[in-house]
């Protein structure tokens, strides 16, 4: 029923989407019960709207709660999507593979399969400045709450497994099926139960900042001796890609 409710959504939109899927906690493997759907996606400004002096919202922001489902939902215009992920914005990327989507096209299918030339080397300082950003919030909290730990952990990971294999996995969950910290466990079963605002005791604080720090190294290291390349080489393809999308909405 869920999935029939996010694409009605979906297809409500004011532009046709390329597609939509969730992102957060849902796809990270840690939603609470009072946990929002964060739904992202691409969307299709009609040529018009990229032609001429009117130029159509290059993102779409809306929060809404409807039939008590809290949603937040971000689309950004396929030109612009792809801009990012021409940068290292990995972020952008587990939206386009997550695997809980709302609504798909062929062109979706394109574009994951032109995405792995748009992974560098540099997407790792989009995962430690990500993971520096939830540690202050951690930090900083008395006591400090799950949540933030969390996004921690799940960065760290994604960004070293991103080093590692070449390949976007933002599901905490799975990531620790390779990792094996035994944290995560505990983690997540207390976020499941104590919701969006569970806490944790002030003694754990000096484990896990033992473990921020090792995992950040990790990253780095990884980040040094990857076989990703220095810069993405897909923009040709995106090129292409975006054109034949443009002329189709004609």
């Amino acid at each position: 029923m869920l999935l029939v409710e996010l694409q009605s959504i979906a297809q409500a939109q004011p532009y046709p989407l390329l597609f939509a899927t969730v992102s957060g906690a849902h796809l990270y493997g840690f939603p609470s019960p009072d946990s929002d759907y964060d739904l992202r996606g691409v969307h299709i400004l009609p040529l018009p709207e990229v032609v001429g002096l009117n130029i159509g919202e290059e993102t779409i922001e809306q929060s809404q709660l409807e039939a008590n489902l809290e949603l937040d939902l971000v689309t950004h215009d396929v030109k612009k999507f792809m801009s990012l992920m021409l940068k290292k914005n990995g972020y952008v990327l587990e939206q386009l593979f997550s695997p809980l989507i709302v609504q798909t096209t062929p062109a979706h299918n394109e574009l994951k399969a032109i995405a792995p030339r748009c992974i560098t080397r540099h997407h790792s300082h989009h995962y430690l400045g990500f993971a520096q950003t939830q540690w202050r919030l951690f930090e900083k909290e008395q006591p400090p709450r799950v949540k933030p730990l969390l996004y921690v952990y799940r960065v760290l990971l994604t960004g070293i497994h991103l080093m590692q294999t070449g390949a976007i996995e933002a599901n905490l969950v799975t990531l620790n099926q390779q990792f094996h910290l035994s944290q995560i466990s505990d983690l997540i079963e207390r976020k499941l139960q104590g919701g969006e605002r569970s806490k944790l005791t002030t003694t754990d604080r000096t484990f896990h900042q033992q473990e921020y720090h090792r995992l950040v190294q990790i990253l780095v290291e990884e980040s040094d001796r990857t076989y990703l390349p220095e810069a993405a080489t897909a923009q040709a393809e995106l090129h292409d890609l975006l054109v034949r999308i443009r002329l189709a909405s004609v």
